[in-house]
């Protein structure tokens, strides 16, 4: 155990790919787990539970700043405090910047940056309260490096960043700290679905690791991070990459 053991974490996007291999992780580690999403994640609360965890599930839009706040007010009341914030709610709708709508654009913008001002907002009261608090932010290879046709996910990535570099520099004084993840491409179900050819060809060939991460390989990072292990670490982005970006 790493220090994770009755601690509270909710994780956004925990229904699938790395949030739900966090989930898992965290679990395994005797963290309470809150499955925060969109989508269901049922399934997710019942892999943790028939493991011997505990997890709710509370469908959340990290959109909407309400929606997050309600997401808080459910951990607690269904753990009694939360120590823990794995920011990992995100979408991606990619296009050349010739072909870029506005739409996209902002559809990005609104999950993946707004969304972590809203839930950081959200949890920000409680933290401060007990003194104590961790938040976790997936960023993105992407974000610290740009990718032909992510203008808006590149955007968001490296704005997370920013946003928990300010974070740390403002609270760390109060006991909270903030770091960030930056993935490299990792075997979701998002990146599977890419044509094998396109996948071998485009991406696997210029990792130098030779493979995808697994998303299991992303958690371990985050468990890591919560940890009283990384207590001193604030403001940092661990890239977990497999070389890409040497």
């Amino acid at each position: 155990m790493r220090g994770l053991k009755d601690k509270v974490a909710i994780i956004t996007g925990g229904a699938g790919g790395i949030g739900k291999a966090t989930a898992l992780r965290f679990a395994e580690e005797g963290a309470k787990i809150v499955v925060a999403d969109f989508a269901d994640g049922a399934a997710v609360v019942a892999e943790v539970t028939a493991r011997g965890g505990q997890a709710v599930y509370v469908k959340v839009d990290v959109t909407n700043l309400e929606s997050c706040q309600n997401m808080v007010a459910k951990a607690k009341e269904a753990f009694g405090r939360i120590d823990i914030l794995i920011n990992n709610a995100g979408i991606t709708k990619d296009a050349m910047m010739k072909k870029m709508t506005k739409d996209a654009f902002d559809a990005v913008i609104a999950v993946n940056l707004t969304g972590v001002f809203n839930c950081t907002s959200a949890a920000l009261p409680t933290f401060l309260e007990q003194q104590s608090g961790v938040v976790l932010t997936t960023s993105s290879i992407v974000g610290l490096y740009g990718n032909i046709g992510q203008t808006n996910y590149a955007a968001t990535k490296w704005g997370v960043i920013g946003m928990t570099k300010s974070w740390a520099k403002e609270m760390a004084k109060n006991g909270l700290r903030f770091n960030c993840v930056a993935p490299g491409f990792t075997g979701t179900e998002m990146v599977r679905k890419i044509p094998e050819q396109v996948l071998n060809e485009k991406i696997i060939s210029k990792i130098p690791a030779g493979r995808l991460a697994e998303p299991e390989e992303i958690a371990a990072a985050f468990a890591f991070l919560a940890s009283d292990d990384a207590k001193y670490i604030n403001g940092a982005v661990l890239s977990v990459d497999g070389a890409c970006t040497i």
